[in-house]
């Protein structure tokens, strides 16, 4: 689930038939990181607890998808991009990391089920 939870934040697309869109790929992921102010923005939306931009409201519509599928659908840009919030998250904002995994990952299905692969990814769960 870490690796997944916080893939969507990257992601920030819609679903097609094959591959989620490209339409948010060139979200500047830097800028939202190294903004408290952003980066929580994104979060509240996720967490039902604030307004969401057209991005974020995507994020949150296929999030559960993305956790479930292994992001199937998703590019390499995409997942590359996921990597890097995450071990963000992880390494510098583990109590905003904590509360994504409450909400979307209770019973820690994803965390199971993604734990060899982070552990592969040098994430440290």
């Amino acid at each position: 689930m870490k690796l997944v939870v916080f893939l969507a934040l990257c992601v920030v697309a819609v679903v097609s038939a094959d591959q989620y869109t490209n339409k948010y790929d060139n979200v500047d992921l830097d800028q939202i990181l190294k903004s408290d102010r952003l980066l929580r923005n994104y979060l509240n939306c996720l967490l039902d607890k604030g307004k969401c931009t057209p991005d974020g409201a995507e994020l949150k519509k296929y999030l559960p998808e993305a956790l479930e599928n292994e992001c199937a659908k998703c590019s390499q840009k995409q997942r590359d991009g996921a990597r890097k919030v995450i071990h963000y998250l992880i390494d510098n904002k583990r109590p905003y990391w904590n509360e994504l995994a409450a909400k979307y990952d209770p019973d820690g299905k994803y965390l199971k089920k993604y734990q060899s692969q982070a552990k592969n990814e040098n994430i440290n769960l």
